[in-house]
């Protein structure tokens, strides 16, 4: 079983407020993306390359409030500002398997129960903590199974922008390390040591690389 990098997350106060931020840092426009009705939440998407992509998540205003914790935190208002005053805006960062359930019966006390999830016309799994709290505070990934129509990155326009590097700091690597060597995962970020966890992405775009935190 392997776990793959599927996507990074800036998990925002509000979508347009997410948006600005990656203009600001990458000197891109995302894509449009849309609403999760399971989760109250909606989006907006860039490409990173033929099998990732960027993120943009946020509350959606106008949705009910669903009958679950939302995912990536997002319920924790005060904690969500606090990272996004702090500069820890790349905050989640997902990985994808096929092998969703035999996964969960393994690590499900860290990563959560696989809930069902839509956007549109597509529909995936997800592993969901039942607080909808990040696993292990960020420094592992959320888990997705995208079923048979796989990662979406190759459908969204192609704005040229590439991911380049992926880091993650935390007081103790090398218990991080070992976590991300107990779920299978492939392709893992940098780990450095510092204060976190935090995120960072180096992301060549048509302007040179650029920076997201």
């Amino acid at each position: 079983m392997t776990l793959l990098l599927d996507h990074l997350v800036v998990v925002a106060p509000g979508l347009e407020e997410g948006v600005a931020h990656v203009r600001e840092c990458l000197g891109i426009e995302m894509a449009p993306g849309g609403a999760h009705p399971e989760m109250g939440t909606h989006n907006r998407l860039l490409r990173l390359g033929e099998d990732a992509f960027l993120e943009v998540i946020a509350i959606d205003p106008t949705a009910p409030a669903p009958g679950r914790p939302r995912w990536f935190g997002l319920d924790d208002t005060a904690a969500r500002r606090a990272d996004w005053e702090e500069g820890r805006r790349l905050r989640a960062w997902v990985a994808r398997t096929g092998d969703l359930d035999p996964l969960l019966a393994r690590r499900g006390a860290l990563l959560g129960e696989a809930v069902s999830v839509s956007r549109g016309d597509r529909r995936w799994r997800f592993a969901l903590r039942p607080d909808g709290a990040l696993p292990a505070g960020g420094a592992l990934p959320c888990i997705i199974d995208w079923g048979s129509r796989g990662c979406p990155a190759p459908a969204m326009p192609d704005q040229g922008a590439r991911l380049a590097s992926f880091t993650l700091d935390h007081p103790d690597p090398a218990s991080v390390r070992d976590l991300h060597q107990g779920i299978g995962l492939s392709g893992a970020p940098l780990l450095r040591p510092g204060p976190g966890p935090r995120l960072q992405a180096v992301i060549d775009t048509p302007a040179g690389p650029r920076t997201l935190f």
